[in-house]
């Protein structure tokens, strides 16, 4: 998924076939491998980046692609699909590859999908490349989260793993518009380009400075029907699907939205503004998750539904445009670390099985999210897009409310490893 932003942990116990740590070397002594955790961080905002590039591109793309606009944004759609059919089946076929072989082989498939995408004048072809981007997608979340803690000493492994997923907040705040904004000035394969670059640098950067690890010995595949039946983890579930969903309807769509309402020119703009609202939505995420996950919920759900009322309202208005957008970003940027840290606490011994679950639900929800936005945009145009999210909130918020014994609860009980 994405990122995207949400992964699936890894277990955080040494593996039987781990090499032994060096003589002399303790939790004490060790430092963070801050080279290869940037690394990891970097290989975290290509994934996120090839995700939801699209977004900010949709009109050049239709242009020279030959269709529509909401045939267009199925190349999200085909992403998503690629990562939710393929993310649990791959990483339990996978689990006994070395982490370094599978992260490059990963890395490497979302260079040559970036490169197809970007030279592609059919359709059909280009949705084949977001297909197997998708594919990497799944890879690649099954696995990064999990590594960086394991390059870490015990006492730092949370902040390795800060470090790493710090590519998501950047992915939005800085590349989509990045993208978008070259994308303008010189053309949108330029901006595909530019992500084939990146990852090949990228794969001489992990080569020379992540070390490698041990797969996990085979094991049975999660048990998903027991994890159900843990109370609290459907109603995480439930939220993810639809919040996601809510979200993917107007963001896949935004350029189109932004060209209907005459800001069509400020989209980058209005991206980087988003972005940076969601950043700052991250860090106070982080600062208070561990007393107030629920009513962080709340607030996010709530600053998201007020944010697509006031791009429902046909004032006119640049400024309430992106007063509305900071409003999304603040609601929404923190979201996945919300959503994640409910499904681990509400799975207890579970908790991989509802994590996977979350993983593939999410971008069940992007897919559908796509395909969903494309209808409307085709029967009543862009400016449904708003009142959609507004009434997928509802639920969410009732069922977040709702769950206040087991999945969201007023107080956490943090779940240990």
């Amino acid at each position: 998924m994405t990122g995207t932003d949400v992964t699936r942990t890894e277990p955080t116990r040494t593996p039987p076939d781990a090499s032994p740590a060096p003589a002399g070397d303790t939790t004490e002594n060790r430092e963070l491998p801050l080279l290869a955790l940037l690394a990891l961080a970097t290989a975290v905002f290509v994934t996120s980046l090839t995700e939801t590039l699209p977004a900010g591109l949709l009109p050049a793309m239709s242009r020279d692609l030959g269709v529509g606009e909401s045939a267009t944004g199925q190349t999200v759609t085909g992403y998503a699909i690629g990562t939710a059919l393929t993310a649990i089946p791959l990483t339990a076929a996978t689990a006994g590859w070395r982490r370094k072989r599978l992260l490059m082989t990963a890395m490497a498939g979302f260079g040559v999908a970036n490169t197809v995408t970007a030279l592609s004048t059919n359709f059909p072809l280009t949705m084949v490349a977001r297909f197997v981007a998708g594919v990497a997608a799944g890879l690649a979340w099954a696995l990064l989260a999990g590594y960086a803690r394991r390059l870490a000493p015990t006492h730092l492994q949370g902040r390795a793993i800060a470090i790493a997923m710090a590519g998501i907040p950047v992915a939005l705040s800085l590349g989509v518009p990045a993208g978008t904004f070259l994308g303008k000035a010189v053309n949108w394969q330029i901006a595909f380009l530019s992500m084939t670059v990146l990852t090949v640098a990228l794969l001489g950067w992990i080569a020379a400075t992540v070390p490698d690890q041990p797969g996990q010995r085979q094991g049975a595949r999660p048990p998903m029907l027991r994890a159900l039946r843990v109370p609290g983890v459907s109603p995480v579930l439930f939220v993810t699907l639809v919040f996601v969903l809510a979200h993917t309807v107007l963001y896949t769509f935004v350029a189109t939205f932004l060209d209907g309402v005459g800001m069509g020119n400020s989209t980058d703009l209005v991206l980087l503004v988003f972005g940076t609202a969601s950043l700052a939505s991250i860090w106070i995420v982080g600062a208070l998750i561990n007393r107030h996950l629920r009513a962080l919920t709340v607030a996010a759900a709530l600053l998201v539904a007020v944010a697509a009322a006031v791009l429902a309202l046909p004032s006119g208005s640049s400024a309430l445009v992106y007063a509305a957008v900071t409003l999304w970003g603040l609601g929404w940027g923190g979201a996945p670390t919300l959503l994640q840290t409910a499904a681990g606490d509400a799975g207890g011994e579970s908790a991989d099985a509802a994590q996977a679950m979350l993983v593939t639900l999410w971008n069940v929800a992007m897919a559908c999210g796509g395909i969903a936005g494309g209808i409307l945009l085709d029967l009543v145009g862009s400016r449904s897009f708003p009142w959609t999210v507004l009434l997928l909130l509802v639920p969410v918020l009732a069922v977040v409310v709702a769950a206040r014994a087991h999945g969201f609860p007023a107080r956490r009980t943090a779940r240990t490893s």
